[in-house]
């Protein structure tokens, strides 16, 4: 069985991604890895470069600006590096998401126990997305609980990255996905697995910086510049967080003691609608998220 790790990254250093803590994450795990490395201007090649793992295999690519409708430039930086690999299986593992050691053994396991079986097209995982400081994350509708990210590498599936690269879907041909096919949801195992997701804690200018610049490849500049105005990202305008009480990856825990803003849950502003705080009770004392988006096929 050979494992392959894809992912894509760009100005990582500027942005504040962990994605040298990200690619280290699975590494043990994987035959190669196959990063796509935008035209970056703070070193992030070359910090890849100086990882000095002969499985990395990097791809250099050239975003497009002007691909600003519905974050596609995501998805079509995470399809250049799907289609550098050749494993039978493909981990996708994006540049603010990192594994945890203990949980490898178990990833690593159960791709050797269904290889064989082409019932499964890939694995769901669990989210951690933490937000505002290392010790709590997000556990209202507004976080992806679940999502794809290992997939069977079978030519005959035409896999493809979803929407903005959050998930994947197979297609009748490639001439159907370029076409616009909506695609077809892919049938999955469940694993009881987090991916430790770090998209939303960074200091809050640096936090702002990366919240504008994701949002120039949803939006046109007069968009952006009318609504993310303010210097700090407002961490306290969210509707509900909880305490994490695990530990973080040992790749993580350097730049989790090294948090230099301050965050005091008690400032945060549940900011629910009416409609928002009945759903969010609902799912509380009853564990169902009604309505819940699944972009997958659970076996």
């Amino acid at each position: 069985m050979k494992v392959s790790g894809f992912s894509y990254i760009r100005n990582g250093f500027t942005y504040g991604y962990p994605f040298l803590q990200s690619i280290q994450s699975i590494l043990p795990i994987c035959d190669e890895f196959v990063m796509a490395v935008g035209n970056s201007t703070d070193g992030t090649r070359e910090a890849i470069v100086n990882l000095q793992s002969p499985k990395i295999k990097i791809i250099d690519t050239v975003w497009d600006e002007n691909l600003r409708e519905g974050g596609k430039i995501f998805a079509q930086q995470a399809n250049i590096a799907l289609d550098g690999i050749s494993g039978d299986w493909g981990f996708h593992i994006q540049a603010d998401e990192v594994i945890h050691e203990k949980d490898l053994d178990t990833l690593y396991a159960a791709m050797q126990r269904y290889k064989d079986n082409f019932e499964i097209e890939g694995f769901l995982l669990q989210f951690l997305n933490f937000f505002g400081s290392y010790q709590y994350i997000g556990n209202t509708r507004r976080w992806h609980r679940k999502e794809i990210r290992i997939i069977r590498n079978n030519g005959k599936l035409n896999v493809r990255s979803f929407r903005d690269s959050q998930g994947f879907r197979k297609y009748p041909s490639m001439e159907a996905y370029t076409g616009g096919h909506k695609g077809i949801k892919l049938h999955v195992k469940e694993l009881e697995v987090p991916v430790y997701h770090y998209s939303y804690v960074r200091p809050p200018q640096l936090m702002q910086q990366k919240a504008k610049y994701f949002h120039s490849f949803w939006h046109d500049d007069k968009w952006v510049e009318a609504n993310v105005k303010a210097k700090e990202f407002d961490y306290y305008q969210v509707d509900d967080l909880r305490k994490f009480t695990g530990t973080h990856p040992n790749l993580m825990r350097e730049i989790v003691a090294a948090q230099n803003w301050e965050f005091d849950i008690n400032k945060i502003r549940r900011s629910f609608t009416p409609r928002e705080r009945f759903l969010f009770l609902v799912e509380k004392y009853t564990g169902v998220r009604i309505g819940e988006y699944k972009n997958y096929k659970r076996i």
